[in-house]
C-alpha cells in the first residue's frame, strides 16, 4: 500500500513522485494499480503494443556483490524492504542519488512489486536476503524511459548498488489487513490506514509528517477504493494482493 512513494521524500529513493520513479497506474495488481489506457485508434494501440513488448523483453542484469552465510527469509512481492542504495548513469558513471549522501544518511523503505519504484527494482530485487548487496543494471524501458527524471536524461541505462538491511511484511499482507482493521468490520477507513502507517514508520525511527501521510493516504484510496465508498474492503485489498 505504499501508493505514493517514489519521491526522494523523507526516506529518499527512486520512488514515485519526487526523485526517479515511473508513475503508478491502476489495474489488477494492488498499489500496483495499472490504469488501463485505451489508445485512440488502431495505430496508437499498435504502437503501444510494440512499446509493451519491448519493455517485456528488456531484462535487468543482477550481480550479487555480497551474500550472507545464512538467509532466513528472501524478499517477495508485497514485502517492505529497507535499503541503502547508490544510483549511477551507466554512460558516464555519474551518481544521481545516494541514500548515504542525499537522505541524511538514512536508508529508505519501499514495497516490492507494487510499482512504488521503477520496474527494474521490482524485477531485480526479488529473492534477496538481509545483508545481501546487489548491483542492478537497468535498461531505459525499466527505468525512466524516454522522458527521464531530474538528473536522469532520457533513454538512460541505470546502475544501482543496493544493500538490503531489513525485510518486513508489507501492508498488503493478510496479517497486515487484520492489524489495520481496528474495528473488525472487514474494511479499512482512512484513519485506520493512517494509524497503521504511522506505527510502522515510528517503529524504525522514521519522521512522521502528517501532511506527507495525508498525501499518501489520499493516493492509496484514490487507487484502491474501487467503488469509491470511502473504504478499502477486504476484497479490494486481498484480491489485489493475491495478484502481485
Amino acid at each position: 500500500m505504499g501508493g505514493c512513494l517514489g519521491r526522494p521524500g523523507p526516506r529518499g529513493g527512486p520512488i514515485r513522485g519526487a526523485v526517479p520513479a515511473p508513475c503508478r497506474v491502476r489495474g489488477r495488481g494492488s498499489c500496483q494499480l495499472i490504469r488501463a489506457c485505451l489508445g485512440a485508434g488502431f495505430a496508437t494501440s499498435a504502437a503501444e503494443g510494440r512499446g509493451r513488448r519491448a519493455s517485456e523483453e528488456a531484462e535487468v542484469t543482477v550481480e550479487v556483490l555480497q551474500k550472507p552465510f545464512i538467509c532466513h527469509r528472501k524478499t517477495k512481492w508485497g514485502d517492505m524492504m529497507l535499503v541503502h542504495y547508490e544510483g549511477y548513469l551507466e554512460k558516464d558513471g555519474s551518481m544521481f542519488h545516494s541514500t548515504h549522501k542525499h537522505n541524511n544518511g538514512q536508508p529508505m523503505w519501499f514495497t516490492l512489486g507494487i510499482k512504488e519504484a521503477i520496474k527494474g527494482w521490482d524485477k531485480g530485487l526479488k529473492d534477496m536476503c538481509v545483508g545481501e548487496k546487489r548491483k542492478l543494471t537497468i535498461p531505459p524501458s525499466l527505468g525512466y524511459g524516454k522522458e527521464g527524471k531530474g538528473k536522469i536524461p532520457p533513454e538512460s541505462t541505470l546502475i544501482f548498488n543496493i544493500d538490503l538491511l531489513e525485510i518486513r511484511n508489507g501492508p498488503r499482507s493478510h496479517e497486515s489487513f487484520q492489524e489495520m482493521d481496528l474495528n473488525d468490520d472487514w474494511k479499512l477507513s482512512k484513519d485506520e490506514v493512517k494509524i497503521y502507517l504511522k506505527k510502522e514508520f515510528e517503529k524504525h525511527g522514521a519522521a512522521v509528517n502528517d501532511s506527507q501521510h495525508d498525501v499518501l493516504i489520499e493516493d492509496i484510496f484514490d487507487k484502491e477504493d474501487e467503488d469509491s465508498d470511502g473504504f478499502i474492503s477486504a476484497r479490494e485489498f486481498t484480491y489485489k494482493h493475491d495478484e502481485l
